[in-house]
């Protein structure tokens, strides 16, 4: 009897695919920026320029992205769009870019 923790190559190479594309839409620095910033919370498009210095043109293709691919959600509030993270991979993911990354190195002196 086969065991049921052991994944078919079928499945494997659908899960391989899905990691894939995953992996190619955070390659790019303005949306793996994005990203980072979003998993802080909710934000809207005029704070994220702000805070990204991403110019306006290129922040609403890289967001386009983004919301094609399922990573992100919007809300409407008034003419303001509300961006928050929507894909679960994508949030584990980084959280694990974050802490190998963004946090400090200890002892390290800059």
């Amino acid at each position: 009897m086969p065991d049921t923790q052991t994944l078919n190559l079928h499945d494997m190479q659908a899960a391989a695919a899905q990691a894939c594309a995953l992996l190619k839409v955070l390659s790019n620095p303005d949306r793996l920026m994005l990203l980072c910033q979003l998993t802080q919370g909710e934000s809207c498009v005029s704070d994220l320029e702000s805070l990204l210095g991403i110019a306006q043109p290129t922040l609403s293709q890289q967001l386009g992205v983004l919301r094609e691919e399922k990573l992100v959600s919007t809300r409407r509030e008034g003419k303001q769009i509300f961006y928050s993270i929507d894909s679960k991979e994508a949030l584990a993911i980084m959280q694990v870019l974050y802490q190998q990354f963004c946090l400090p190195i200890q002892g390290v002196k800059a």
